[in-house]
C-alpha cells in the first residue's frame, strides 16, 4: 500500500500553479497525475498546498559530537523535516572533528536512529581542521562523506589548499570553503567593517578577508579542475569573483543564507543584540543588492541555511564574547517565500530550484526532483496560512534567530523521506 498526496499543487514549467496528485510507493514517487487512483492507498489532503521535492540544505551544524548541549543530530534532523529539508549536509566542526572514519559512522549511525532527515556528513579537508596535515580522503569517501571542507575556519595556506583540491579532483571529491584570510582581521571583531561598527566604535570584519579566498581558490581550482564551492558568499567583490571564474570555465559553485539574502548591517538595532552576530558579517546594502542581482543572473548557484544553533546562555555573553551564527533550518522557507517571492524579487519556480535541484546538481545528488522514479522526498508547503516566527516552538535546541515575531507565509506543513511521513502538522 502506498501514499497518496492529494488535492495539491505543483510549479509547472511555466512557472504555474496546477493541481497534482502524487503517488508514493517503496520509497519512490510512482505516479503523478491531476487525480490518482485510490486503490487502498492511505490518501493525504494536502488542502491545495504546494508539494514540492524535498528541500535539501548543504550547509548546517549539528554540534554532535561534542557540543550537544547546542544541538544532537537527532534535534538538527528533526528541526530540517519541521523545515520542509530532506535531505541536510553537516559540518565537521564537532569535537572531534569529523576527520576520521569513525567519526563519520558516528554521524551516519546516529542520523539512522533518528529517522529523520537523511543526514550526509562533511569531512574535514585537514586534521582537527589545523590546516597542517590533510585527512585521508580516499578512507572518507568510502566512509559516506559528501564533500570536504574545514567550515568554520578558512584554509591559510594556498600551498595546502592545492594539495587538497589536487588529491580531491583524483577521487571525484568536492572542495568546500569557508573563506576566510585571518591575516586581514582585527582580533575581536564582530560586525562587517561599516557604517554600523564606525558608529559604535568597533572594529570590523572587512569584504576582503572573504573575497581575498575566493579569488584564490578560483585561481587553483582552474589549476586542479576541482569542483570548488564558496560557504555562504556575503560580498559584492566575491560574486563577482565567481560570476567571472564561471565565465572562464571553472568549476565553481556557491552558496548564500536566507539571512545574507534578506538583511544588511544597517538592520542590527542599536542594542547589538548577539542574535545579529553571525560569520560572515552581515554586510552594506550595497553587498545584499549584488547577492539578489547574483541570485537572479545564476552566479549564485544555491541558498543554504548556514543553521548554526548555540544556547541562549552563550548568546547572551555580549557581542564580543558571544559565539557567531544563527538558527534556520525552520524559518528558510516562509522568510524566503514572504520576503523574495511575494515581493516580486524571485519567482515561487525559482526559489524552488535553488532549494531543490540546483544543490542536488551542483553536488551530483540524486535527490531534489519531482518527477516519476524519483526518490520520494517531497515537502508540502502552504503558501496562504500567515503566522510569526516563534523560536519557543523550534525543535532545534537553537533559539538564536534575529526572525523573531517575523509575519510570514509559506509554510511547510508535511514532509517524506523515502515515502515515510515524517513530519506532519496539525
Amino acid at each position: 500500500m502506498g501514499i497518496i498526496l492529494g488535492n495539491g499543487k505543483l510549479i509547472n514549467q511555466e512557472g504555474r500553479l496546477i493541481p497534482v496528485e502524487v503517488l508514493v510507493e517503496e520509497g519512490r514517487i510512482t505516479a503523478m497525475a491531476e487525480t490518482v487512483s485510490r486503490d487502498g492507498h492511505e490518501y493525504v489532503d494536502c488542502k491545495g498546498g504546494l508539494i514540492s521535492a524535498g528541500l535539501i540544505d548543504v550547509h548546517v551544524h549539528l554540534r554532535e559530537p561534542g557540543f550537544e548541549q547546542k544541538e544532537t543530530v537527532a534535534t538538527g534532523a528533526k528541526a530540517a523535516v519541521r523545515g520542509g529539508f530532506t535531505t541536510i549536509a553537516c559540518m565537521p566542526n564537532t569535537r572531534p572533528s569529523i576527520d576520521s572514519v569513525e567519526t563519520v559512522q558516528y554521524v551516519l549511525d546516529k542520523a539512522r536512529e533518528a529517522g529523520m532527515a537523511r543526514v550526509i556528513p562533511y569531512a574535514a579537508i585537514t586534521v582537527r581542521q589545523l590546516g597542517k596535515e590533510l585527512t585521508d580522503f580516499a578512507a572518507l569517501k568510502e566512509a559516506g562523506i559528501f564533500a570536504l571542507t574545514d567550515d568554520g575556519v578558512g584554509v591559510q595556506h594556498a600551498g595546502m589548499m592545492k594539495q587538497a583540491m589536487k588529491a580531491a579532483q583524483e577521487l571525484g571529491l568536492s572542495i568546500v570553503a569557508h573563506c576566510e584570510d585571518e591575516d586581514l582581521l582585527t582580533p575581536g571583531s564582530a560586525l562587517h567593517d561599516g557604517v554600523v561598527a564606525a558608529r559604535h566604535g568597533l572594529p570590523g570584519i572587512p569584504s576582503e578577508s572573504e573575497s581575498v579566498h575566493v579569488g584564490r581558490d578560483i585561481l587553483l581550482a582552474e589549476q586542479t579542475g576541482v569542483h570548488y564551492h564558496v560557504c555562504h558568499i556575503s560580498a559584492k567583490e566575491s560574486v563577482r569573483l565567481v560570476r567571472d571564474g564561471k565565465r572562464a570555465g571553472v568549476n565553481v559553485t556557491c552558496e548564500v543564507t536566507p539571512h545574507h539574502l534578506l538583511l544588511c548591517d544597517e538592520d542590527i538595532p542599536d542594542n547589538l543584540d548577539t542574535n545579529w552576530k553571525m560569520n560572515p558579517p552581515l554586510r552594506s546594502r550595497e553587498d545584499r543588492a549584488a547577492l539578489i542581482a547574483g541570485l537572479k543572473d545564476g552566479t549564485i548557484d544555491m541558498i543554504a541555511t548556514d543553521h548554526a544553533p548555540h544556547t541562549a546562555e552563550e548568546k547572551a555573553n555580549g557581542l564580543a564574547r558571544a559565539p557567531f551564527g544563527i538558527v534556520g533550518l525552520e524559518t528558510a522557507f516562509p522568510l524566503l517565500y514572504t520576503h523574495l517571492v511575494e515581493t516580486g524579487e524571485i519567482s515561487l519556480q525559482r526559489l524552488v530550484e535553488l532549494l531543490t535541484i540546483q544543490p542536488a546538481k551542483a553536488f551530483g545528488l540524486p535527490y531534489g526532483r519531482l518527477e516519476v522514479g524519483a526518490p520520494a522526498d517531497l515537502t508540502v508547503i502552504d503558501l496562504q496560512t500567515e503566522k510569526k516566527i516563534d523560536p519557543t516552538t523550534f525543535a532545534s535546541k537553537g533559539t538564536n534567530t534575529p526572525f523573531s515575531g517575523w509575519a510570514c507565509k509559506g509554510w511547510p506543513v508535511l514532509t517524506l523521506v523515502d515515502g515515510k511521513i515524517v513530519h506532519q502538522e496539525g
